[in-house]
């Protein structure tokens, strides 16, 4: 992986932790916002788990599927 491809993996996964600290927008069904949220923390356990990060900061991401 390249520099850059890295930052725009780590992006995208910062997206999907802004997703699901937003909250539940309020014109999508309880249903979809589940599947929305299974759908986002999966991508975020697929992130956390690659082995090609240097120096950027996965808490973020940890404590999205957490929570």
């Amino acid at each position: 992986m390249t520099d850059l491809e890295i930052a725009q993996n780590y992006s995208a996964a910062l997206d999907s932790v802004g997703l699901i600290n937003a909250g539940k927008p309020t014109s999508m069904s309880d249903e979809d916002w589940a599947d929305t949220l299974a759908r986002n923390k999966e991508h975020l356990n697929i992130m956390i788990a690659k082995d090609y990060w240097t120096n950027e900061d996965l808490s973020s991401l940890k404590k999205a599927v957490a929570a």
